[in-house]
């Protein structure tokens, strides 16, 4: 008998638990009535992260797919930013923020709606002109091209190897401007015109930030570089220096050699 109600007991405990795990899940932040959460509330998702596309189209998921790939570049930009401390990134960085403040700005202009409304379920932030997706993506290429042609610029001793892989990387980047692009337009998120004078803008901020960074800030890294606070959060200068991801290779090996030469000679 005590232990039949004994497990009446715990039933009774746990049933109580579920329902306050449902009720702070349903309205979180504080404990709420049950009239409180029975009030409709009106949800609305990220529009930098939710992209719809049609159900069974394939190219239409490949497309939303394609369409994160302003994230993903940002999320390498913090990355790189974190891990190489590098003045040259850093200032690309400020580039793509600049960039995106100057779509907002255009887009609170201009104030074009977005093609199609409410042909997604969920609601779109922001006017549609110019396509904020297609200013990144071709500000991001654009200004790459002019890094990797002019900042990684070509010696006379240049491999043909070498050579091949920025064209094929150049070839690769223009693919992918264009599908993110293309994406939005499929995806009914933008019509032609606001991906193009998107692509437009992003294009021409590219060219002169990257323009701006190479004959101002430049000359100015130097000394950046040899504040306090640079050399406290390891912040380097690599403007001098050609092809970054050579040297990198070549002092990273020499220096691994000279220590398991040193280690070698220890154990003997």
């Amino acid at each position: 008998m005590d232990d039949f109600h004994g497990r009446d007991r715990v039933s009774y405990w746990l049933d109580g638990f579920t329902y306050y795990i449902l009720i702070r899940h349903r309205c979180p932040g504080k404990m709420a009535s049950e009239e409180q959460c029975s009030v409709p509330l009106r949800w609305r998702s990220i529009s930098l992260t939710h992209i719809e596309f049609p159900a069974g189209d394939l190219t239409g998921q490949v497309l939303a797919y394609t369409s994160l790939l302003p994230i993903a570049i940002l999320v390498g930009f913090v990355t790189l930013i974190v891990f190489k401390r590098e003045l040259h990134t850093i200032s690309s960085f400020g580039g793509l923020v600049l960039n995106e403040g100057v779509n907002w700005l255009l887009k609170h202009i201009l104030r074009e709606p977005r093609p199609c409304e409410g042909a997604h379920t969920t609601l779109t932030t922001e006017y549609g002109m110019p396509s904020s997706h297609s200013q990144f993506i071709w500000f991001f290429v654009v200004y790459f091209f002019l890094f990797l042609y002019l900042r990684m610029h070509q010696t006379n001793n240049a491999r043909c190897v070498e050579l091949l892989w920025r064209h094929i990387l150049s070839i690769t980047l223009l693919g992918v401007a264009l599908s993110v692009s293309y994406s939005r337009v499929y995806l009914l998120y933008h019509t032609w015109s606001q991906v193009f004078y998107g692509g437009v803008a992003g294009s021409t901020i590219g060219v002169v930030w990257f323009f701006f960074t190479q004959e101002v800030l430049t000359p100015l890294f130097p000394k950046i570089a040899a504040w306090p606070i640079s050399e406290f959060f390891l912040v380097r200068d690599t403007s001098l220096i050609p092809n970054i991801l050579w040297f990198e290779y070549t002092v990273t090996r020499s220096e691994a050699r000279n220590r398991q030469r040193k280690l070698g000679t220890k154990l003997q």
